[in-house]
């Protein structure tokens, strides 16, 4: 009787934790999507960690960086601030050698 009741006692975690995930996993695919549709748009989905203001996707040098429409303030996504630093020619490289 024991082995019944934990086994049902299982499967009703199990279902829960099924249920959890796919609650999580639809709240990641609307994020998703509302992300994809703002890049579309040429904005971010994003606020300003800043002033909480608009971030819109602006392109330099070749890299895709963040800019907020109120404070102006420059974001960087991971992996971006490297792209820009192994660029030769670009500015930023050359500021880093010059310290």
């Amino acid at each position: 009787m024991t082995d019944t009741f934990d086994e049902r006692r299982r499967g009703l975690e199990e279902e829960y934790f099924h249920k959890k995930n796919q609650e999580a996993l639809e709240k990641m695919r609307e994020k998703i999507a509302i992300a994809e549709q703002a890049k579309a748009a040429g904005t971010s989905s994003m606020n300003c960690p800043r002033c909480d203001g608009r971030l819109k996707t602006n392109n330099f040098e070749g890299v895709d960086i963040d800019t907020c429409e109120k404070c102006g303030g420059v974001w960087l996504d991971s992996g971006e601030l490297e792209q820009l630093t192994k660029r030769e020619s670009g500015w930023f490289s050359r500021l880093l050698q010059r310290g």
